[in-house]
């Protein structure tokens, strides 16, 4: 199941960085490739949570993951800055998947 959800991460970040490259779905060899690894992602998803991963933890992983991974690579390859602050909500938001995954772990 996380063999799922590591393939539905890489491409959900995939096609977010496609979109960004498909310049509002003028490009289309970026256009397609956004279709394309988005329904691989949701697919990926899906078959993560088939196999027993809460819903909650797995998309919690997913968009934290995502976050994070999109914003170092918009920062190193698409010009685009990262403030403190944004790091700061970044780690908070890796913080509460964390919390989700502990307490789902352990709480009952």
């Amino acid at each position: 199941m996380w063999i799922w959800l590591a393939v539905a991460i890489a491409a959900e970040v995939a096609g977010t960085v496609s979109l960004k490259l498909a310049d509002g779905f003028s490009r289309p060899v970026p256009s397609i490739v956004v279709v394309v690894v988005y329904l691989l992602a949701f697919y990926s998803l899906s078959q993560a949570l088939t196999r027993g991963l809460p819903v909650g933890v797995a998309y919690g992983i997913w968009a934290a993951t995502g976050v994070a991974a999109i914003a170092i690579i918009g920062t190193l390859f698409l010009g685009e800055t990262l403030t403190w602050v944004q790091v700061g909500g970044i780690g908070l938001v890796i913080a509460g998947v964390l919390a989700l995954e502990l307490g789902g772990a352990h709480g009952g």
